[in-house]
């Protein structure tokens, strides 16, 4: 890939050329070449504007069509403006340096823009150029992703995109999946399981049937989700859009008091106008405000592309200002902190049986079931019963099931279940919080089984670095029994949580802190005024409300529907709220670099602006003020990108 863009060649070339005739000009003007006449100054004026036109058509150009469309006050209007002044004061060889290092500054700054766009860019690559459908003759067609429709069977081919999300049918193998969560690490998937749009094949190929039309799939929603997140402004950037609308004119009216008051009072305004018609262009110039307008929001474009590298998709620069001050942190558990997914935590055993047997048995009651647990029992099965052998099954709905296997009778079910059987139990003494189900053999108690949702791996780790990124208060919520809520919460080392809650209950929670906080920044010191802000995390459907109340809403991308990912204001494209401390840091270090980039250009600008009033700085104090400190700003701002 080139380093420039045909755009940034083109204005290179520009550049160069402008310079060396500018470089000639003012060695023949130093030279004493340009003869001290009407007409020597007319040639020169002309030979000067070839360069100056060369350079600074584009600008030139922008400032006509900003009064021709009545937006007079930008950058292009100030340059343009200060620099013919300063060919109307002769200072030929001046106009035209301004010109040129102000189109330097600006490529500098497009080249940042670029670069700090890297991480973004290579989200957005992740969209495929194609899909190859199976037709039912088996023939393939390769077809543009807008055109698949739900149910086409296609075909990915090692190392080609996956256009859509589907289901695997035959094939299987690693995919990369580092463009959307960041994971270094391929996933495995086989036939029946679900891979999702955005996705590089591995080395085999995959047969998928699409579920999903490519508007509506991953891939797409992050694309759209990318393109929205520029138009959502930090409250930083608010306030230079709002401070430039009224310093830009502000300034320009400033000019014009400073190139006609002066010669007025003095009496001697004929001989004195053109020094301070030159005061004024210099004063224009060091007043273009491109730095605090460029590298604020460079800085969050660059924060924004350093959070998507790490796999975590901020859809505009506002949240990124949020999640450098948060404060209280609620998270769901099911599928958030837990994985979601019922699976065997622990079997204990009656006398005579060992752990293989009661998980054999209970599969083979459970055999026919479609209930999460059952299915939890099965996969924890590894030498099951023949199917052939397995008849009589009941099923009690909310109860248990009984079965029989062979020439034995299988019972499995709760307590309650267990009591109405008359079969007797002794108490379980294991220390696993989860759902006890409990097997019986011929009307015989023979063991239990814990099945539960375990906590993700590193989500503990992960709360401990949430409270060191400055988080002072976390809580969990869920709709899961009192006993489960307290042994997770218990575990991932959180001292406050809800438990039995239903969806809106849940929003009245989250409302009731976001209120306290409110509060409490209204009562409290420094500190509890700048933060005060509250995120919540979720990944169900049920939790698209809760999302859309909190401050900021962090869904889990890769496993959430698609109503909590619509609805959230962060997504975690792999899941691992392991990543929030780590964007906590960035929005806190973007934050911090514009607010650098502030003061610098704001106190570098007034003393410059304040020198060039009194004829202390020249156009080339102007210069620096202008294209130096912005050149200096897109710097820090790039340190972004390191993140």
């Amino acid at each position: 890939m080139d380093k420039f863009t045909k755009k940034q060649k083109k204005e290179l070339r520009e550049i160069g050329i402008s310079l060396v005739l500018f470089v000639i000009l003012m060695i023949a003007d130093h030279m004493g070449l340009f003869p001290d006449t009407t007409e020597g100054t007319i040639i020169q004026l002309l030979l000067y504007l070839i360069p100056y036109f060369i350079v600074g058509h584009d600008v030139v150009r922008k400032c006509l069509i900003g009064i021709k469309n009545r937006q007079l006050f930008d950058e292009s209007f100030l340059m343009t403006l200060a620099t013919i002044g300063a060919f109307g004061c002769r200072e030929f060889g001046e106009a035209v340096a301004v010109m040129l290092f102000y189109q330097v500054g600006e490529f500098f700054q497009g080249y940042a823009v670029g670069k700090s766009r890297g991480s973004i860019a290579e989200l957005m690559s992740m969209a495929p150029d194609f899909a190859n459908r199976e037709a039912e003759d088996g023939s393939i067609e390769v077809i543009d992703p807008d055109d698949i429709e739900v149910g086409d069977i296609l075909v990915i081919k090692p190392g080609e995109k996956v256009p859509t999300d589907g289901i695997v049918l035959q094939g299987s193998g690693f995919v990369n999946t580092s463009a959307l969560t960041g994971e270094s690490l391929p996933r495995l998937v086989s036939e029946g399981e679900q891979v999702i749009s955005g996705c590089i094949n591995g080395e085999t190929l995959l047969r998928i049937r699409a579920e999903k039309e490519f508007d509506d799939c991953t891939v797409s929603q992050i694309l759209e989700l990318v393109e929205e997140a520029s138009s959502r402004k930090s409250v930083t950037e608010n306030f230079i859009t709002r401070f430039a609308h009224y310093y830009t004119p502000a300034v320009v009216i400033a000019a014009v008091i400073l190139a006609f008051l002066p010669p007025l009072i003095s009496g001697h305004f004929t001989a004195e106008f053109g020094k301070w018609v030159l005061r004024a262009c210099t004063f224009l110039v060091i007043s273009c405000p491109c730095a605090l307008v460029i590298s604020v929001p460079l800085a969050f474009f660059g924060g924004i592309g350093a959070a998507s590298f790490k796999g975590v998709l901020v859809k505009g620069s506002n949240y990124l200002e949020l999640l450098a001050n948060l404060d209280t942190v609620v998270s769901d558990k099911t599928g958030t902190l837990t994985e979601g997914k019922f699976r065997v935590a622990m079997v204990e055993a009656a006398d005579g049986y060992d752990t293989d047997d009661i998980i054999r048995y209970a599969a083979a009651a459970e055999a026919g079931s479609t209930h999460p647990i059952a299915a939890a029992i099965i996969e924890a099965c590894e030498n099951p019963i023949a199917q052939s052998q397995i008849k009589d099954v009941k099923n009690v709905s909310g109860k248990g099931i009984t079965a029989t296997a062979g020439n034995d009778s299988i019972t499995v079910g709760n307590k309650g279940f267990f009591d109405e059987e008359g079969i007797e139990m002794p108490e379980v003494t294991a220390d696993v919080i989860g759902t006890n189900c409990y097997v019986a053999k011929n009307g015989k108690y023979i063991g239990t089984i814990i099945v539960a949702d375990m906590p993700k791996k590193g989500v503990k780790e992960a709360i401990s670095e949430m409270f060191k990124a400055g988080v002072r208060y976390i809580m969990m919520l869920t709709g899961d029994s009192e006993k489960v809520a307290s042994a997770v919460a218990s575990e991932l080392g959180i001292s406050d949580y809800k438990a039995e809650l239903l969806p809106q209950d849940k929003v009245s929670v989250v409302e009731g802190l976001i209120n306290d906080l409110k509060e409490r920044a209204g009562t409290g010191d420094k500190a509890d005024r700048k933060r005060g802000r509250l995120a919540f995390i979720g990944d169900g459907i049920n939790d698209a409300p809760v999302l859309s109340v909190a401050d900021v809403g962090i869904a889990m991308g890769s496993l959430g529907s698609d109503a909590a990912i619509e609805a959230a204001d962060v997504v975690i494209m792999d899941d691992d709220i392991g990543r929030i401390p780590a964007v906590m840091g960035i929005a806190r270090k973007t934050l911090g670099i514009s607010k650098q980039n502030i003061a610098f250009a704001l106190f570098v600008k007034f003393a410059c602006l304040l020198l060039g009033a009194i004829g202390i700085a020249n156009m080339w104090v102007a210069v620096f003020a202008d294209v130096g400190v912005a050149v200096i700003c897109i710097l820090n701002s790039m340190r972004m990108l390191k993140k």
